[in-house]
This record gives C-alpha cells, structure tokens and sequence, in this order.
C-alpha cells in the first residue's frame, strides 16, 4: 500500500469549498422555488379577487343579467406587470361576452371561491381564475360563470428578479466562504504546527518527553512520538556503551599481544622465529590500527547527528595531540614540531569529534614520513576561521585525489607496505562536514603532503 500525499489542508479548504458550493446551490434553487410561489400565490390572489368583483357586480333585471365590467378590476390586474388579460362570461350555457375560446375548467365551481388552472392558449400559457353563481332571473335560477385569463409574464419577471439576488446572495456566500475556510483550515493545523515548532526548537541531545499542550485530537500522536523518542533514547545509550567498552575490550588485548611479542622477538636469537615475531607484531599493529579507527569512525557517525557544541580552542587541542604522539614520532625518529603561539584559537564544535579529526591528520602524517623527518603542525587564524595545517615529508599524494582518498577503505597506491586501514582521511571529511568546516590535501612541491583543516571562528 503506497504512502498518502498531498496537503491536508489543501484537502480541508477542498472539502469545506465544496460544501459552501453545494450550500449556494442548495440556497439558489430554494429561493427560486419559493420565489415562483409566492409570486403565484400572490397573482393568484389578485387575480381570484378580480374574478370575484367581475361576478359580485353581476345583476338581475326584467330583461336578463346586467353586466357592468369596470375598469379598475382589470387596471388592478395590470398594476403588476405587461401581462395580457383574457376573460369569458357564460351565462347559462352560452357565452355573452368575451373570448368564448377561452378553456373552461374540467370541474364547474359551485361558489364564489375561485378556481385556479393554468391551459395553453393561444400563443402561451396563461393562468386562469373560474367563479361561479347562480342568479334569480324572474323566477327562474340561471347560472353565470366568470373566467379570467392572465399571462405569467409579471410572474416570470418578479421570480427571475428574486432569483437573480438569490445567485447574487449564493455567490457572495460562496465568495466570503474561501476566506473562511482557509481560516478555519489555519486555525485547525496552527496547533499541529506549535507542536512542530516546538519539538525543531529542540536541540539534538534533548530527548525529552513533549509536553506541549495540544488538543486532544493530537494527544494519540504526541503519545507515539514520545514513544519513539523513548526507545530512540534508550538506543542511542546503548550504542554509546557498546563503542565505548568495544573500544576498551579490543584495544586492551591487542596491546597486550603486542607487548608480549616484543618482548619475545628482544628474548629470541633464532632469526626464524624472529622473522614470525615480526610479522605477528605488524598483523597485531595492522589489527589494532584498523580496530581503533573503525571505533573512531562509528563514534563520528554516532556523534555528528548529536553533536555536543562548545566553546574549543583549536590551538590547545592541537598542541594536546602533538604531546600525545611525541613517543610514538620519537620511536621513527621523526620530528614533531608546532609553529604558532600560545593565543587561544577559539571555535565551536565538539570537542571529541574535533580531537579525532586532529589525531587522525598527525597519525598519517608521523606514519607516513620517513625517518630524520620533520612534520610541522602549523597554528593560524584569519578570514573568520581557525587553522590547523600538518605538513610532512613523506610520499605525497602519487597523484591520488582528495575526493579518491576520502572514500572509505581507499588508500594511495604507494603506501601498500603501511600499515593503515583507509579510514583516517574518511573520519577528517566527516567531521569538517558535521562541523561546517573546510578541509583540503595539497601536495607539496619539495615532497610530502600539507593538510588544511580549518573550523568557523568563534
């Protein structure tokens, strides 16, 4: 099952805009309708009063039926709009005047409550209104039905109109709902953010618990990532231990053979045995090197993801493992030699990862110099940076580039009779890289290589 993407709250301002537009459409076409309601209640009520006056004003005379149609019944009927009128006046079963085509209704009324049907006529429908009664003429009973017929254009213009403000009102709702939503969809995720803000703010060795409050929406995840942060804590305590008693359980051993076997190779005079001695002190010293610095390295590794940033004067550390390689460069009879006063060389960094990178540079330097050699460890500063320059005189670079010797377990092609495991120059890049350093090999024109290693001043 592939992972989810996409915005979660694009999805949300997604969601509540399609709500907001169904809302507008819903709110059009409930307008609309009610609209055309009332507007035909509304002509429906006119017209049936129309209707109504027409057969009120119906009279019984000697001679018959008197009808007097008067001109503000039909005015009032024309009050609304540029509707046509129609109407029909049937006295018995004859009509007397009017539009004798104009439809009856299918049932006769049986009082003055007015009928209402719409029918075709003509060239468009119209709506009409039916009343009838029952007029004495003589002594006789006749029947008298009045019909009046109206065009719903008054009614199509008065439901248009009003539904015109309705797609007015459902528009600007939808309008004003775009901003709303992507207010509501902020202040939805702004605590999903503080909590972001609030565990980035951290620094690396901080593995506390979070307890930033959050909503209880939030408290299963603030729950799994203290979890996380938990076993991630107890992890990183057990990697620390295990690099450390690794380190003690395998270089106190391999000191200890070696020891030993020096002292055997001094005590023995067969040339034979002499000859394995010596091999099994450069296979314990090739062993030892190679374990030292896999340790070194794990523990950059380990280290340059929670970094221990303080104040480190480059210059002290410098001339620290200076002193620590003394007896080791006295042995090869190589000079170790530090040019640069005795000013503080302030940076920022962590100070193991620091050291490790120094001792690394002088190692290879001490290990790859010949005897009756010198390797200088030159102290500077400037540019905002502080500088540690280890030169030798030994076999160069044959041609090997920076990025080459780097990788790990690369060496140079003319140092296969060294002892080293191709790790050395692996852990300096590391390091600068972590500590936002520069870092740079040269081969030097008289012999020898000069490496530059310089950190940010602080």
């Amino acid at each position: 099952m592939g992972l989810q993407s996409g915005s979660l709250r694009a999805r949300l301002v997604l969601q509540l805009l399609v709500v907001a537009a169904v809302l507008a459409v819903l709110l059009f076409f409930t307008v609309r309708y009610t609209a055309d309601r009332a507007a035909e209640a509304t002509q429906d009520a006119i017209l049936g009063a129309a209707t109504t006056s027409v057969a009120e004003q119906l009279r019984a005379t000697e001679e018959g039926v008197e009808i007097d149609l008067a001109y503000s019944t039909f005015s009032m009927l024309g009050a609304i709009g540029q509707d046509r009128l129609f109407y029909r006046i049937d006295i018995g079963n004859s009509t007397v005047t009017g539009y004798d085509d104009l439809p009856l209704p299918e049932q006769r009324p049986t009082s003055l409550a007015a009928e209402f049907y719409t029918a075709p006529y003509l060239d468009t429908k119209i709506r009409i209104s039916a009343v009838s009664r029952t007029i004495v003429v003589g002594t006789s009973p006749v029947p008298v039905l009045v019909m009046i017929g109206q065009t719903r254009q008054g009614q199509a213009a008065i439901a248009g109109a009003l539904a015109n403000r309705a797609a007015l009102l459902g528009f600007g709702f939808f309008v004003l709902a775009v901003p709303l939503s992507l207010l509501s969809a902020g202040s939805i995720f702004n605590p999903i953010n503080r909590l972001a803000e609030a565990v980035g703010r951290r620094g690396p060795r901080d593995l506390r618990a979070v307890r930033h409050p959050t909503p209880r929406e939030l408290a299963p995840l603030v729950a799994a990532l203290n979890g996380f942060v938990s076993r991630l804590r107890g992890a990183l305590s057990q990697t620390e231990t295990f690099i450390a008693e690794a380190a003690h359980h395998i270089r106190t051993p391999l000191s200890t053979v070696r020891t030993e076997a020096e002292i055997a190779l001094r005590q023995s005079d067969n040339e034979a045995t002499r000859i394995r001695l010596r091999s099994m002190i450069r296979g314990v010293e090739e062993s030892a090197r190679s374990a030292s610095q896999l340790l070194d390295h794990a523990m950059v590794l380990y280290r340059s993801d929670q970094l221990e940033m303080v104040e480190v004067d480059m210059g002290q550390a410098a001339r620290n493992v200076a002193r620590a390689f003394g007896p080791t460069a006295e042995l090869k009879e190589v000079s170790l030699i530090v040019l640069g006063d005795d000013r503080p060389l302030p940076t920022r960094g962590d100070p193991l990862l620091i050291e490790a990178a120094l001792r690394n540079l002088v190692d290879n330097a001490i290990k790859y110099s010949p005897e009756e050699t010198e390797v200088c460890i030159a102290l500077s500063q400037g540019n905002g940076m502080v500088k540690v320059r280890v030169c030798d005189q030994g076999r160069g670079l044959s041609g090997a580039s920076m990025e080459q010797l780097a990788q790990r377990f690369s060496r140079g092609g003319n140092v296969s009779d060294v002892v080293g495991s191709g790790l050395g120059l692996t852990i300096v890049t590391e390091v600068i890289a972590a500590l936002g350093g520069e870092f740079l090999l040269e081969e030097q024109a008289t012999g020898g290589t000069c490496a530059n290693m310089s950190l940010p001043q602080h």
